[in-house]
This record gives structure tokens, sequence and C-alpha cells, in this order.
């Protein structure tokens, strides 16, 4: 990890790189996915701009969407590329990719106390598996295993989890996204175009005219209570993802705890601790005594995915 490596985080909207050496990024520049016609662009955009000396030739990107060959295709964006193809077109002696929430995870052991907000109570005895979920563009999960002194990696696409209802008012509004959506899956209520979705749907079902709303118009209509079914959207977002987190934890039995990463709450991160999130991740039935033992802390860092690049070796 001592030599010079660009490093990526490759979102469905942005797209921030940077220069990574000993754990520590630098040179850290923001581009809209939008800006460019392809990932090759964007990436030699980047590269070209950086002094002559500080041109690496490693690369390792974080990409929001599966990885499972050689080729990619972005979840929630057009751009697709071979790793192979992009390697030797910018004439790299490596090139690492991986999920962006993969990436995520890796991050976790390298947090500062700073880097956290917990949600819900604290609990000294928290050792073992990790679960890591964040609502951006889409909905990320990943994973972590203690494995003596080091971790194991499990990604995955745990987004992509069917959603399931809790109450009868979630009932109706799944049955609403099940008429727009094949599949509804967790990504439809939890990511910025599912805020949209939730808000739509309970306009739906009040009978009453949606407002063209952007996901920030929903959060900032919540926040200030200056709309009552954004307020009821929020809240609703945040119990589903309760239960969504809450799943994560039983499933790989999470006793290391669960980081919610992802941009979505870091600017409401007061109104998300005080929201149904907790109560809802704890209402597990017979395995409700687990969950109140497992923390639930939200990740501050806006790029941890790149915290990961940086620290791990690939």
């Amino acid at each position: 990890m001592g030599g010079l490596r660009v490093i990526g985080d490759i979102g469905g909207t942005n797209a921030r790189f940077a220069l990574a050496q000993n754990g520590a990024y630098q040179n850290l520049v923001h581009v809209g996915v939008g800006q460019y016609a392809s990932l090759h662009d964007a990436l030699t955009a980047y590269i070209e701009g950086l002094a002559p000396s500080l041109r690496p030739s490693e690369a390792a990107l974080a990409i929001a969407g599966p990885v499972f060959g050689d080729m990619i295709a972005l979840t929630n964006h057009g751009w697709t590329f071979s790793i192979s193809e992009l390697k030797q077109s910018l004439q790299l002696s490596s090139l690492a990719v991986m999920n962006d929430f993969a990436a995520t995870a890796l991050s976790v052991p390298y947090l500062r106390a700073s880097d956290i907000f917990l949600v819900g109570p604290e609990s000294a005895e928290a050792k073992g598996p990790i679960g890591v979920i964040g609502p951006g563009t889409g909905l990320g999960v990943s994973s972590l295993i203690p494995v003596g002194e080091n971790w194991a990696l499990v990604p995955g696409e745990g987004g992509h989890v069917t959603l399931a209802a809790s109450t009868k008012e979630e009932d109706a509004i799944i049955a609403v996204l099940r008429t727009r959506f094949e599949h509804v899956s967790a990504e439809r209520a939890l990511s910025g175009a599912g805020l949209v979705n939730l808000y739509e749907a309970l306009c739906s079902i009040a009978g009453v005219a949606a407002a063209p709303l952007t996901p920030a118009d929903v959060t900032n209509r919540a926040i200030c209570g200056t709309d009552a079914t954004c307020v009821d959207a929020f809240a609703h977002f945040c119990r589903f993802l309760g239960t969504v987190a809450g799943d994560l934890a039983v499933t790989i039995g999470a006793t290391g705890g669960i980081y919610i990463a992802g941009g979505i709450l870091l600017r409401f991160k007061e109104a998300f601790a005080a929201s149904p999130f907790r109560e809802r991740f704890e209402d597990k039935g017979r395995f409700s005594g687990l969950l109140r033992g497992i923390p639930t802390r939200l990740i501050l860092d806006e790029s941890p995915a790149l915290s990961g690049l940086a620290n791990s070796p690939l």
C-alpha cells in the first residue's frame, strides 16, 4: 500500500476520484457522472489533471453495481465497461474493481470516533460480524466477517431484496409500488428516488395529486414540517430502513454492529436518530433482545468507499 494509486468511488449520480498512498488520499475531485460519456473519459480527465510526477500506474475503483466478471454495468446509470479493456486503454499495471458498498465495508475498521454518529444505545461488548447498509442513489449492502485479527469481506446486492411490509399501511404502500415496478425491492423505497416513490404512493393512497418533488424537496419539507405527506414519507423511509437493517443484522448475526452510510441521512442525523428507525430495527419478535444489543451507527464520512480503497491491499 506504499505506492501511489488512483482510487474512485463511482455512484449513479456522482463520481469521486483521488490519489491514495499509505492509507490516506489527496487530490480529491468530485464530478457528476452525467458530465462524461464513459468512465474511461472521466478517469482519463482526472489522471491527465495530475502533475506528471503523480501519475500512478495502479487504480482501484468502487462501482455502484454488481461486480461478477469482466463486464461492469452501473445499476442506476448508463456507464458500462470492461475491466480488462479499461486497464489496457489507460496503460495501468493493475486495476481492481469492486462494488461500492464492499469498499465502504472495508473502511469500517479505519473509521475514527468523529466519523460515527450513534443511533440508539451503544454496546461496549459489540464484537463479531458487521453489516453495512446505505441509501443513496441506490441502496448498498455489504458485510465484514472477523477472521482472527483480520476481516473477510462479503459483498452482495442486498439492496435488491424484496421489500417487506410490517403494517397495513405499508401493505398499501407496497401495493401502489407494485403497480409501477415488476419487483418492489428495498431500493424502490430506500434511496433518493425511493423517498419520492414513498411520497407519491402516500398521495395516491390519499387520493390527492402528488407535486413534482425531488428527493431533496421531500426531505427538506419533512424536516421543516411544512408538508404532512413528506413528514409521513420520511417516517416510512426510516421504518423501512429499520426493517431492512434489522433483517441484515439477523441474517449475518451482526453482533459487531450495523453501519449506515449513503448521502441521504448525513444532513439529517438528529432527525434520523429521533425517527422510528431504531424502534423498527429492534422489532423482531422473539429476537428483539438480540437486536437491542446490536449498535447502529451512522457513518459521517462522505466518501467511506475511498477510505476503504486507500487502506486495503487489492
